[in-house]
């Protein structure tokens, strides 16, 4: 009985630490991306470190949805374990989405306030990435409402299912609502949160719109639902391996996809919209989401501290933090000026910040657990975090 509950605890802690860990990375890989952009010189530009930070800086915004569907689904799982009704489930998460629509909007103030005299009134309404995760949220919301209602594992299996159409159906739409059918009739501001147009009278690849980046949490939240399958929790360590192999087999469809005239679309861009790019970064994400278990169940992760877990425990911290030491008013090297390698020696510098300011969040978040009274609100159990 001992070594079951033994066992359980570890399995709880290597679920935690993985995810933690991945969404750790991202937050890593942020960094380096939006340091090497705003600091290096034009001239530094031009070299091979700054082109394979530019093309690493393609994983951050799709670690952090795939991760909040994962969540997500773990989240409904666990309140639907304590007999908490589709309503409450529904009410709960969407208004959690709604909050974190609200911190978008104020990330967004926050940075026009502090660059009032360079930034345009138009940045207030730019689609950002907090903006679409929380409207993701909503409607994984809404889409675990909608499978609810039934036995547990009845739910499970239509929330698989409908989250994998739902991803598929957002990447397939993502080209033709970029080109042909793309929604003019509205109000810029209203069309940017469906194809990323801003004020630029054309979809932006560098914006957040719901197509294609919503995908990427319905894929999340069906993978999510997948760790409470039976095969899931009686055989993780198979279970991830597969997961592993599917990610590497998803990813050579991309390629083949890509070479073939399987998908027919008048604007083909494979880069931006196509979705056998979306195939490739979700075997991508399925790689990583592999190699993170491992690594956090037999690797040096749970061997003491871990920089990357402690981080992706504040991953919505250190996003908004670090935006203002890099690209506003107070960053802490001069733009677009410096070397490589000075660069590096402020990427250093705003990683070590980072992390202090994370451990220093979660010191000060457990001090005030432990003298705050207990409550018994599933409202808890929603993720914070990207």
């Amino acid at each position: 009985m001992t070594d079951q509950i033994k066992m359980a605890t570890a399995q709880k802690i290597d679920r935690l630490a993985y995810i933690d860990w991945m969404r750790g990375l991202a937050c890593v890989v942020m960094f380096q991306a939006h340091c090497y952009d705003s600091w290096m010189s034009p001239q530094a530009r031009q070299g091979a470190l700054y082109g394979w930070s530019q093309f690493a800086a393609t994983l951050p915004a799709p670690i952090f949805l795939f991760l909040c569907g994962v969540s997500f689904a773990l989240v409904t799982e666990r309140l639907r374990e304590k007999g908490v009704e589709r309503n409450a489930v529904a009410r709960t998460t969407i208004l959690r989405g709604a909050e974190v629509c609200g911190l978008g909007i104020l990330f967004r103030v926050q940075e026009f306030v502090l660059g009032i005299h360079t930034a345009p009134w138009t940045d207030l309404l730019r689609v950002d990435v907090l903006n679409i995760l929380g409207l993701a949220m909503m409607l994984m919301g809404a889409l675990c409402w909608l499978t609810g209602g039934a036995h547990r594992s009845v739910s499970r299996q239509r929330g698989i299912a409908l989250g994998f159409l739902s991803a598929a159906a957002v990447a397939i739409a993502t080209p033709h609502l970029w080109t042909t059918y793309r929604p003019r009739f509205l109000y810029w501001a209203i069309e940017s949160y469906i194809d990323g147009v801003h004020v630029f009278g054309q979809p932006q690849p560098w914006l957040f719109p719901l197509f294609p980046w919503a995908a990427f949490a319905f894929a999340g939240l069906a993978i999510g639902f997948l760790l409470f399958s039976d095969a899931a929790k009686g055989n993780s360590s198979g279970f991830f391996l597969l997961l592993g192999i599917a990610g590497a087999s998803v990813a050579l469809l991309s390629i083949l996809f890509d070479h073939s005239p399987i998908y027919f679309s008048q604007n083909y861009d494979y880069w931006h919209t196509s979705p056998n790019f979306f195939l490739m970064r979700c075997g991508v994400l399925l790689l990583i989401l592999s190699f993170s278990y491992a690594w956090c169940r037999w690797g040096l992760a749970r061997r003491g501290f871990s920089p990357l877990i402690q981080l992706g425990k504040t991953s919505l911290l250190v996003y908004w933090v670090h935006i203002e030491f890099v690209y506003g008013g107070l960053s802490i090297l001069s733009k677009r000026v410096n070397t490589a390698l000075q660069a590096t020696g402020g990427l250093l510098l705003i990683t070590a910040g980072m992390l202090v300011l994370s451990i220093l969040r979660t010191n000060w978040k457990s001090r005030r657990k432990s003298t705050a009274l207990p409550r018994p609100s599933p409202e808890a159990a929603v993720p914070v975090e990207f």
